[in-house]
């Protein structure tokens, strides 16, 4: 399976980067937290680390951990505007459920 990435959260991310004025890619992963027990984390990638899966859509590379990878599998990664709030959205197929407040989930 792949990680995707909409067209939306592509030019965000390329914007970032270009304001950054350094960077191949973005990173994304999971950490244990929350109320729900994992949480999603993004990050600039400044260089490849040898066990990095990579993943390429609309001219913006993204890489995943190895031990990311189960969680993340088929995951969409989006970017979306609603009212005065924006951020990524995360849109994965393993989730089997995820707290109030939005911030954990589990699989």
């Amino acid at each position: 399976m792949a990680i995707t990435l909409t067209e939306r959260a592509a030019d965000h991310i390329s914007k970032f980067l270009t304001k950054r004025g350094k960077g191949i890619g973005l990173r994304i992963g999971v950490r244990t937290t929350g109320c729900s027990g994992m949480a999603y984390k993004l990050e600039f990638v400044d260089a490849v680390a040898n066990e990095d899966s990579v993943f390429e859509a609309h001219g913006v590379k993204l890489f995943v951990d190895p031990k990311s990878m189960p969680y993340l599998e088929g995951i969409e990664l989006d970017f979306a505007r609603e009212g005065l709030n924006e951020g990524f959205k995360f849109n994965n197929p393993n989730e089997k459920a995820r707290c109030g407040c939005g911030e954990s989930f589990t699989v």
